[in-house]
């Protein structure tokens, strides 16, 4: 296509928000004149069932909930006063306990100010903190955030040892909904054994954001912490970061979460709109399913340019993929949906991927995001008449023109700049395209089964090493291979499952399990440390 029949593609399908200073350009999209028209009634079928959705109706079917993160920006939306009150409120505690923190009047246990936050969560829980955390924070933050986000015993001593002696001055949030999440649930633990450590009681530093009467919620009361947060039923992990989960956080880090909040406010606005060229999530949601063919076809390539934005990728992957990868559709038929994301950022991506992505494999398409402010105040030339800026830009639209020169088709988002405003923006943005897709293609993007079921497989893991580890210590004198193992306990089909298990126990001294190897490693033995 010549270059100024894309200039008139583009003004015919670039849409603009003036007052969020977003705009959402599809152009690079190679679907027909007739592509909206013919996906009109779906779309209009989407937008009655994201009505209903705010309007309270239950839309995870497995827990019989209603999703209602869309009421956390805009109270006066929620089914009842009395749930409307109850997101005012946890939003005023949440910035009553943040400035108390930061005038001291909530303070370490020598009466100095917390200048560390460690947060510690997992999936949604840390993820949508983090991304809050990276692309708005500065030198001039209120706190120094340092999270848990894994069971990573290694990652976990990396944090701590960064920490260091700040650990003194250390505020720890834990986000947990039940309370029970095992990752959350040991990272507490590890928290906690290190301030053990250092002479310290983890409870006189610590919060909570999790559900009501929840097993956090009882731990925290009975040890008396310094104070819990909220976080509803209806808010799904990985819709949770305008909640207490990311606010609170963020407030302790000196973000502005009014900010944010209104710019996830006025970006629902614009994604409830039914006409469909004024609705930019709707034109979101229409791109992914024409170059996916609406059933996960290609992957998304998420390439930022802008080094603040380097963890969108990594919260979209949650955000996208676990709402979105689903076996079953609403009917119950299987569809095997889903769409994969991965990414890093511009121009870093240049030198890593976009070799294959112009040249090899097209089994996807690429979402540019362009950050129109390069930095505060004014940049200087690297050379005549450019900035370190300027090749930025650049670089983007390079790459785009490249790409698209090979038929690899793109959508690019651009903000003027990044604020906790058009953060949040982005955030509500692709919250309501990734609903709005779902609806397309007939799944529910609010439950995760896939999930569950990987948390009851670990439960049998771990089962199956206390009965491994029960074996051995009642026959110490005795060397086991994997399949003797197997075998005595009656469980020959678990066989490499006992050989992974063996071999984790004999390379950490926690457990006392020795290692005798052999030249072919799954003929080794194991045997119970002698005492």
């Amino acid at each position: 296509m010549q270059k100024k029949q894309l200039w008139e593609l583009y003004k015919g399908r670039l849409y603009h928000d003036a007052g969020l200073e977003l705009s959402v350009d599809s152009s690079r999209m190679n679907y027909a004149d007739t592509f909206l028209s013919e996906m009109e009634p779906r779309l209009q079928k989407a937008y009655q069932e994201m009505t209903e959705l705010e309007e309270g109706a239950v839309a995870n079917a497995d827990e019989q909930r209603m999703v209602g993160h869309y009421w956390l920006r805009a109270p006066e939306l929620a089914p009842t006063a009395e749930l409307g009150d109850e997101i005012r409120g946890a939003l005023a505690s949440v910035k009553a306990f943040a400035a108390s923190v930061h005038q001291g009047n909530i303070a370490a246990p020598d009466n100095q100010k917390f200048v560390n936050l460690l947060v510690i969560g997992i999936g949604g829980s840390a993820l949508g903190p983090q991304f809050v955390a990276d692309s708005l924070g500065s030198a001039r933050d209120r706190m120094r955030v340092f999270f848990f986000d894994n069971t990573d015993p290694d990652g976990m001593d990396k944090v701590v040892a960064e920490i260091g002696a700040g650990l003194k001055h250390t505020l720890a949030v834990v986000i947990s909904k039940s309370g029970g999440t095992k990752e959350t649930r040991n990272g507490m633990l590890e928290a906690r054994r290190a301030f053990e450590n250092a002479g310290l009681h983890f409870a006189a530093q610590a919060v909570a954001v999790t559900g009501c009467d929840s097993e956090l919620d009882r731990t925290a009361s009975q040890e008396g912490w310094l104070g819990t947060f909220p976080m509803w039923d209806w808010v799904g992990g990985r819709t949770s970061v305008t909640s207490a989960v990311g606010l609170l956080p963020a407030a302790l880090q000196g973000i502005d979460v009014d900010r944010l909040l209104e710019g996830a406010r006025l970006c629902d606005q614009s994604t409830r709109s039914r006409s469909t060229r004024e609705n930019p999530a709707a034109l979101l949601a229409l791109s992914w399913y024409h170059t996916t063919k609406g059933k996960g076809a290609r992957d998304m390539v998420l390439l930022p340019y802008k080094d603040r934005l380097i963890l969108f990728s990594r919260y979209l992957q949650q955000l996208i993929m676990e709402s979105l990868g689903k076996e079953l559709d609403r009917d119950g038929n299987l569809v095997l949906q889903g769409i994969t994301v991965y990414g890093n950022k511009g121009s870093t991506d240049q030198h890593a991927y976009v070799q294959q992505l112009r040249e090899g494999v097209p089994n996807f398409f690429a979402t540019f995001i362009e950050v129109l402010k390069d930095r505060e105040g004014a940049s200087f030339e690297v050379e005549p008449g450019a900035t370190s800026g300027d090749y930025l830009s650049g670089f983007l639209q390079g790459t785009r023109s490249a790409l698209y020169e090979k038929e690899r088709e793109s959508v690019t988002i651009t903000i003027r700049e990044i604020t906790p405003a058009t953060v949040g923006a982005l955030i509500a943005l692709y919250e309501r395209a990734v609903g709005l897709y779902a609806s397309l293609i007939n799944v529910n993007a609010y439950h995760q089964p896939g999930v569950e079921a990987g948390k009851k497989a670990a439960g049998v893991v771990l089962k199956l090493q206390g009965e491994i580890l029960e074996m051995l210590r009642r026959q110490p004198s005795r060397e086991f291979t994997c399949e003797d193992l197997a075998m005595t306990l009656a469980r020959p089909e678990e066989v490499e499952t006992v050989f992974s298990i063996l071999r984790h126990l004999a390379a950490n001294p926690d457990h006392g399990i020795e290692m005798t190897a052999a030249p072919r490693i799954w003929e080794s033995r194991f045997k119970a440390r002698q005492k």
